[in-house]
């Protein structure tokens, strides 16, 4: 048979009523009314059945039985405290299971995460590979990071990135016999293509360029494939912004053009809606916002 308890919202009133000697400091402390704290340890007193405290001139005196039962029910939450904060301490560790855009994770993610596992090494990372949506449940996926136009009903989600894309090459070919001073020069090129000519059709077009056939040029299933294709020397990329970065940086690429075609797909982070507070979860959100903006305030792509 289970034993009776007293409620914990009397307790807590004796045990801060107790160490104040006061119910007005009490009340303050647990954002109650004194007549609530004077409420609430009447029902303990009759409750237990003995009485806890004792006025005598103007002041708040504890009995011989709460003397005794003070410490007891202090000790108590000193440890309800430290289990807790034990509890919620073991939470920023364990695995965390990520499901990300290949090319976003081999060229922007993996380069990064030492950072991330200097300063959480109780979090063991772990990536999943992929460019369908996953079921967070199912798929065991604690957050995702998905490269779309970001309309994602009932869950959690940040954008980390928005993209635009411009066309990238290798200096050796700007160094070449064909010139690239202008858009209209690229029909003298080979143009590479990820899945689909739109976002090149749609880039000629804003630079005001007609007449080139986008069904030649060689096509690759990754954007990552397409800019190292560039990079070799093969041809020209509409490359993306974020991807291109670094190899912007490193020199291994560069832009011919300053006009930009604004991208309708972004890189959002995306979690259960009651997920999004877990400690290894908003660590590792945290820690992502805070690079990206980071990175952000310093880098330019010209």
């Amino acid at each position: 048979m289970a034993r009776r308890l007293p409620p914990l919202n009397s307790l807590r009133a004796f045990e801060a009523a107790a160490r104040h000697l006061s119910f007005t400091r009490a009340a303050d402390e647990l954002f109650v009314t004194q007549a609530a704290v004077s409420h609430q340890i009447k029902g303990l007193e009759d409750f237990l059945g003995v009485q806890l405290f004792i006025r005598k001139n103007r002041k708040l005196l504890l009995t011989d039985q709460g003397q005794e039962y003070w410490p007891k029910i202090r000790d108590i939450f000193e440890k309800l405290a430290a289990a807790t904060e034990q509890l919620k301490a073991q939470g920023a560790s364990g695995a965390l299971n990520i499901s990300v855009v290949p090319t976003f994770a081999i060229v922007w993610l993996v380069p990064r995460l030492t950072r991330f596992n200097a300063l959480y090494p109780d979090i063991e990372v772990r990536l999943k590979a992929t460019d369908r949506e996953v079921d967070f449940f199912q798929d065991d996926i604690d957050v995702a990071i998905y490269y779309e136009k970001g309309d994602y009903a009932g869950m959690y989600s940040e954008t980390l990135l928005n993209e635009f894309l411009t066309p990238m090459c290798s200096p050796a070919l700007l160094d070449g016999e064909k010139p690239l001073t202008e858009p209209d020069d690229l029909r003298h090129h080979m143009l590479l293509h990820d899945a689909t000519t739109y976002e090149w059709r749609e880039w000629l077009k804003l630079a005001g360029v007609k007449g080139i056939d986008l069904r030649k040029g060689p096509v690759f299933s990754h954007s990552s494939m397409v800019m190292q294709a560039a990079i070799h020397g093969q041809g020209v990329a509409l490359g993306h912004n974020v991807l291109a970065q670094p190899e912007i940086e490193a020199g291994r690429l560069m832009c011919p053009f300053d006009i930009v075609l604004p991208s309708d797909y972004k890189y959002d982070l995306v979690c259960p809606e009651e997920w999004a507070e877990r400690p290894k979860i908003k660590a590792f959100r945290d820690w992502i916002m805070e690079t990206v903006a980071q990175e952000q305030a310093m880098e330019s792509l010209f």
